[in-house]
């Protein structure tokens, strides 16, 4: 242990999407507090593969990933399920694939509805707005000011136009904005793109911390020359917190974390805010005792506050990979992020649109998918990725070994395909995969189907949908927000029966969107940030202080 022991007036535990949006607020609203943001990853400056949009696929299994996985399980043939999450500053939405898709207004009406209560579409309309620098200006839904630039594609590669025309020829409606209302029908994707090159949190929320363009790769513009960082914010990389400290209470009062290889207990005089993401943050509460007392005691670690709800309520949305054709002629290079372009429809057990399809402007088969006859690598090979946005099965997470940290330390059940209903909806999916495959925009375009689901039986379709599950990459839910018996956090985001101590990350989720989770989780950290500093409408006025 250090012999010092440096003390902030909040410490910020985590510096991905969410960390750092609620870093950078609260040294804004606060500039008489002293704010640490702690990041286990590196800044992930000269990374050509945060820079370059397209690169973002090459950055799965390298240093900037945890590298977690989804345990095998037989409902999915089987296999293990490698889940990608960012070891960087900004966290995955440094790292993933730039969509902002914040899904239906519904979704978040689903929130109060499980114990949130509050957090409704429109308590969180003006989070959402905040946070934007939308392409098209400011409306009743969209921001046009905000940290953060979304745009669409302004030369749409062929796969992605014609998935919006395709989708049309289907009977479903040309969106010209997929986040202004209904969320049923087609449209070009809004992503975080800006002058050709990525906009994360990072080049939003903590610009004196972002990477700059290589040299000649994208125009200069707004990253010509970095703003000096906030006097009262300290960003510090490479230290990955271990434990929580307590005083009477009980009261959340340090984060123990390495700072280059020694242990340090820092001292957080208004309060911690856990922000590591749906695996990181129960995680840190079970090493730290918070949790199952049970399984607590089980680990040998002794319970500091019973919230039996820590890790489980993980949601994720599960897609096909392998849905994958041939194209007559070469693609060409591919733009944007890869995609370019989204499709959202009903199920025939859904009131609202649950499955969503997206195309890949390459292969997108998954682990032992490659497609037939030596095509893996041929430049006409693209895919149209179906994935349920509905999923009733729930997944997991459990502390193996709380000596450890990462995915070492941890067993993550997805859940996926548990329940029966979540099988037979993507199987339906399928049929619909293959009906915009036949319409008139994608007959110029494909030359046969590969790997996928054609004149299928249900057995072999029940098949295909087993041993072609994966993950969309956005788990979430496992600290959730509400009331009940398994909630963690209050409304309020305060970790319940544990004083100083928030939660503000997709793990606080109750209820998964359906839409890309990046923008849910930085307006919740907007939020969350409004209620520590008390500005929000409704709340407490501030954390407990010391």
């Amino acid at each position: 242990m250090s012999a010092t022991e440096p003390a902030y007036d909040y410490v910020i535990v985590g510096g991905g999407s969410a960390g750092s949006v609620v870093a950078s607020r609260l040294a804004a609203a606060l500039p008489a507090a002293s704010v640490l943001l702690i990041e286990a990853g590196t800044y992930g400056r000269g990374v050509a593969q945060i820079v370059d949009p397209p690169q973002w696929t090459k950055l799965p299994g390298t240093a900037l990933d945890w590298g977690y996985r989804y345990r095998a399980s037989p409902h999915v043939a089987g296999r293990g399920i490698p889940i990608p999450r960012g070891k960087v500053l900004g966290g995955s939405g440094a790292t993933g694939a730039m969509r902002w898709f914040r899904g239906h207004p519904g979704d978040y009406d689903a929130w109060g509805r499980a114990g949130a209560t509050g957090w409704n579409y429109a308590d969180l309309l003006p989070y959402f707005r905040r946070s934007e620098a939308w392409e098209g200006g400011p409306s009743e839904h969209r921001g046009g000011s905000g940290p953060l630039r979304v745009t669409r594609p302004s030369k749409p590669h062929p796969v992605a136009s014609a998935l919006v025309e395709g989708a049309a020829e289907l009977g479903l409606a040309r969106l010209d904005d997929l986040n202004a209302g209904d969320t049923a029908g087609a449209a070009l994707a809004n992503l975080n793109i800006a002058d050709g090159r990525r906009f994360s949190v990072v080049d939003g929320y903590l610009p004196a911390w972002a990477p700059p363009p290589a040299p000649g790769q994208v125009p200069v513009g707004a990253w010509a020359a970095a703003p000096e960082p906030p006097p009262n914010l300290t960003v510090l990389t490479g230290s990955t917190a271990l434990r929580l400290g307590f005083g009477p209470g009980p009261r959340c009062d340090a984060v123990v974390h390495t700072v280059r290889g020694a242990l340090r207990r820092t001292r957080a005089q208004a309060g911690v805010v856990l922000a590591l993401g749906a695996f990181g943050t129960p995680e840190l509460l079970i090493r730290s005792g918070i949790g199952d007392p049970a399984q607590l005691r089980a680990l040998g670690v002794n319970p500091v506050a019973c919230l039996p709800g820590v890790g489980r309520n993980l949601q994720d949305h599960p897609l096909l990979c392998g849905v994958q054709f041939l194209a007559r002629h070469r693609l060409g290079l591919v733009t944007d992020d890869g995609g370019g372009a989204l499709m959202n429809w009903r199920s025939s057990r859904a009131p609202r649109p649950d499955l969503h399809a997206f195309v890949v402007q390459g292969p997108h088969a998954g682990p032992g998918g490659a497609a037939p006859d030596g095509l893996a690598g041929d430049p006409r090979v693209f895919a149209i990725c179906p994935a349920l946005l509905g999923s009733v099965s729930r997944g997991r997470l459990t502390v193996r070994d709380p000596e450890k940290t990462g995915p070492d330390s941890v067993e993550i059940d997805a859940g996926f395909l548990a329940e029966r209903a979540d099988l037979d909806t993507l199987a339906e999916a399928l049929d619909t995969i293959m009906d915009l495959a036949a319409t008139a925009a994608y007959a110029e375009l494909i030359d046969k189907p590969l790997l996928a689901a054609v004149g299928l039986s249900a057995r072999e379709k029940e098949a295909f949908v087993r041993e072609h599950c994966s993950t969309s990459f956005h788990p979430c839910g496992t600290a959730a927000m509400g009331t009940g018996s398994d909630a963690v956090t209050d409304p309020e985001l305060n970790v319940i029966g544990v004083a100083g101590l928030r939660v503000a990350d997709a793990s606080v989720i109750p209820v998964i969107p359906a839409g890309d989770i990046q923008a849910a989780v930085v307006a919740v950290a907007e939020r969350a940030a409004d209620l520590i500093t008390g500005k929000a409408a409704w709340g407490p006025a501030a954390m407990p202080v010391a």
